[in-house]
């Protein structure tokens, strides 16, 4: 891990940039004391959708009804009691 005083770094920074592309890690510093750290920024990897199963109905985004609406408002009640 190399170390560049800010002055150093605004005078090399593309090289410095070039560096951590290849995967260096560059320590700038202020005064000779450690302040930030460049690192690449790893691009996330694409994600499926996956997270259901099967199919889903073909009303799955249908506005619901009235009755499936108030299912879906109504308090959470849990069979569990609490101290």
């Amino acid at each position: 891990m190399a170390q560049y005083n800010v002055q150093e770094a605004k005078t090399r920074l593309s090289e410095l940039l070039n560096m951590v592309e290849r995967g260096e890690e560059v320590v700038i510093a202020k005064a000779g004391k450690p302040v930030a750290r460049l690192v690449k920024i790893e691009r996330p990897t694409k994600r499926r959708l996956g997270f259901v199963k099967g199919q889903l109905p073909d009303n799955f985004l249908e506005p619901m009804d009235e009755e499936e609406l108030t299912l879906w408002e109504a308090p959470l009640i849990s069979s569990i009691r609490m101290p």
